[in-house]
C-alpha cells in the first residue's frame, strides 16, 4: 500500500474520462468503511441523472472524505467537487486541468464548524431540491454534536456550488448517537412538486423534506410494516415507469440475527412515499434500466451462501440479485417480494471464481458504458485476492441487454491489469467504491473505482475511460485527495463517491 498514485492522465486517442463502502463479508463479521449513499432518478442515461451543479449539461462528481483532516481536526471531513466538461473531469494537475472545489464546515458560509469526528461527507447525494434546474449537494454529517448528526445542503447555481445559499437539517427529535445523516438521497418522489425531495436516514428511521416558500420543510416519516431493519443504504429508481421515483432502504435485520441483507421498497406517489414490500438482498444497491424497457431495475448485494432464494449455497465470494422493473415494481410480472435473479462470480461467463471474503457485490453502480441503450452493472469486489495479495480488490462489469443482465462480454479489472496505474498490494480494497458516470457528455459512462486504503490509508480513485466496446484500461489514470485540493493523510479518499 505504499505505491504512490499521482494525478496523471495517459491518453490513447480521445477517450472519455471519469467514479460507494467496503463491507468485508466474512464468516467472522463485517468490517465497514465509510460509504457513499445517494439517490438518483435511476435511469440509465446520464442526461436523466441529477448531478449537474452548474447547469452546463455535463455531470459533476461529488466525493466525500469523512476521515479527512480539516484545520488540524482529524475526521472533521470534507467533500470535493469535480465539474464535468467536454474532456470529462480532471484535477489540479491533469492536462488540461479540471475545475475542482473542496468544501468543509470550515469553508466560508457553510453551516457549522469543523470538529474532530464530525465526519462531514460520510454520506453524499445530489438533486434539484428547489426546482431551479441547478442540482444541489446533500451532505451527511452523522458525527456532529455527539453523533446526533445533521444534514447540510449546498445549492447549485450557474457558478456551481457555493455557500451563498445553504440549509442545515436535524432530526425531528435529535438524539445523541442516532447519527442523523448516515445516509441521504434526493429524487422526485412526489407528484405535488416539480422539485426533488430529500430523504435523510438515521438509526431511528427516515425523514423526508420538501422545498416550500424558500425553506426545506419536514413533510413526513414513512414507516415500514415489514420486518425490522437496521438501515444503512439508500437507492432510488422509477421501477414502475410512472414518472415518480421509488425508494429502497437496505441493511440488516435483527429478525435473522443480521445474517443477510434485506431491503424495504417505498413507492413514490402523489402523497409521497409509501411502504410496499420487503425484498431479499441489500448490502450494496444501485438502479438503472438494464433491459431497456423503460422501467428501472434494482440490483442488490447479498452476503454469500445465506439466502435460501439464491439456489446457490456455495457462493462464498458474494452474490448480486437483479429485480427487473415493471408495472408492479421490482420483480417484473411477479411483483415485489419475489426472489431476484441471482449472480455470482461462478455464474456463466462472469470472470473470476468466488472465494471466501471477495465481497463481490459490496458496491454496485448501474449505467450505460458502451452507449447501446442498455445499462451495465459495475460490481466491486474489494476483498478479491490478486497475485497472492489479500484484499487487493477488483471490479467486474456485467452487460445489459434486451433479455436482461448477461455475462457475455463481461470485463474484469484490477491494479495488475495492463494499462491501469499502480500495482496490486495487500489490503488496498480497490473497488470498495464503484461509480459509472458520463462526465464528458458522450453518452457512455466511465468507471471510477475507489481504493480507500491505498497508500497506507490516504486513498485514491482510478478513472477507466468508456468506449463503444466497454471500459478501457488503456488511458486510465488515478488521483488522490491532494490532486483536488484536499488533505491526503489518512483521508481514505475514495471511500465515499456519489452514486
Amino acid at each position: 500500500m505504499n505505491n504512490t498514485v499521482r494525478a496523471t492522465r495517459r491518453t490513447a486517442g480521445r477517450t472519455a474520462v471519469a467514479a460507494a463502502s467496503f463491507l468485508l463479508l466474512t464468516g467472522a463479521g463485517i468490517l465497514a468503511a465509510p460509504s457513499a449513499f445517494a439517490g438518483i432518478p435511476g435511469a440509465s442515461s446520464a442526461a436523466d441523472r441529477n448531478n449537474d451543479f452548474d447547469g452546463d449539461g455535463y455531470a459533476d462528481l461529488l466525493t466525500g472524505a469523512p476521515d479527512g483532516t480539516v484545520d488540524g481536526k482529524e475526521g472533521a471531513g470534507y467533500v470535493t467537487v469535480q465539474y464535468g466538461a467536454p474532456n470529462g473531469i480532471g484535477t489540479r494537475n491533469t492536462v488540461p486541468k479540471g475545475r475542482v472545489q473542496v468544501l468543509s464546515q470550515s469553508s466560508r458560509g457553510v453551516p457549522g464548524a469543523s470538529e474532530t469526528g464530525d465526519r462531514f461527507g460520510q454520506a453524499v447525494a445530489t438533486g434539484d431540491l428547489d426546482g431551479d434546474l441547478y442540482d444541489d449537494a446533500v451532505i451527511g454529517v452523522p458525527g456532529e454534536d455527539d453523533r446526533t448528526g445533521r444534514v447540510t445542503v449546498l445549492y447549485g447555481s450557474a457558478a456551481g456550488l457555493g455557500a451563498e445559499r445553504t440549509a442545515t437539517l436535524t432530526a425531528e427529535q435529535p438524539t445523541a448517537g442516532a447519527r442523523f445523516g448516515l445516509a441521504v438521497s434526493a429524487a422526485h418522489f412526489s407528484g405535488d412538486t416539480v422539485a426533488d425531495q430529500l430523504v435523510a436516514l438515521d438509526q431511528n428511521g427516515l425523514s423526508v423534506f420538501t422545498y416550500h416558500a424558500g425553506v426545506l420543510r419536514r413533510v413526513g416519516t414513512p414507516h415500514s410494516t415489514g420486518r425490522t431493519l437496521q438501515p444503512a443504504y439508500l437507492t432510488t429508481g422509477d421501477y414502475d415507469n410512472d414518472g415518480l421515483a421509488d425508494l429502497v432502504v437496505s441493511g440488516y435485520s435483527p429478525d435473522d440475527d443480521y445474517a443477510k441483507g434485506w431491503s424495504a421498497l417505498y413507492t413514490g406517489g402523489t402523497e409521497g412515499l409509501a411502504y410496499r414490500s420487503d425484498l431479499h438482498g441489500g448490502l450494496g444497491t444501485a438502479s438503472g434500466d438494464i433491459n431497456g424497457d423503460g422501467c428501472d431495475d434494482l440490483v442488490v448485494g447479498q452476503r454469500s451462501g445465506v439466502d435460501e432464494t439464491a439456489g446457490d449455497a456455495d457462493a462464498p465470494g458474494g452474490l448480486i440479485g437483479v429485480y427487473y422493473g415493471g408495472g408492479e415494481g421490482p420483480g417484473g410480472p411477479e411483483g415485489p417480494g419475489t426472489a431476484p435473479e441471482w449472480w455470482s462470480q461462478d455464474s456463466p461467463d462472469v470472470p473470476g471464481t468466488g472465494e471466501t471474503g471477495d465481497a463481490w457485490g459490496n458496491d454496485l453502480s448501474v449505467s450505460d458504458v458502451d452507449g447501446d441503450g442498455f445499462a451495465d452493472v459495475a460490481v466491486g469486489a474489494p476483498g478479491e485476492d490478486v497475485a497472492g495479495h489479500g484484499a487487493a480488490g477488483a471490479v467486474s462489469l456485467l452487460r445489459g441487454a434486451r433479455a436482461g443482465l448477461t455475462g457475455t462480454g463481461a470485463q474484469y479489472f484490477d491494479q495488475n491489469t495492463p494499462g491501469i496505474p499502480g500495482v496490486a498490494e495487500d489490503d488496498d480494497a480497490w473497488g470498495a467504491q464503484v461509480r459509472l458516470i458520463d462526465t464528458d457528455g458522450d453518452g457512455r459512462s466511465e468507471l471510477l473505482a475507489g481504493a480507500p486504503d491505498e497508500n497506507a490509508g490516504d486513498g485514491a480513485i482510478w478513472v477507466l475511460p468508456a468506449s463503444g466496446s466497454g471500459l478501457l484500461a488503456e488511458g486510465s489514470w488515478a488521483y488522490g485527495a491532494g490532486a483536488v485540493g484536499g488533505t491526503a493523510h489518512g483521508a481514505h479518499f475514495g471511500s465515499v463517491v456519489d452514486e
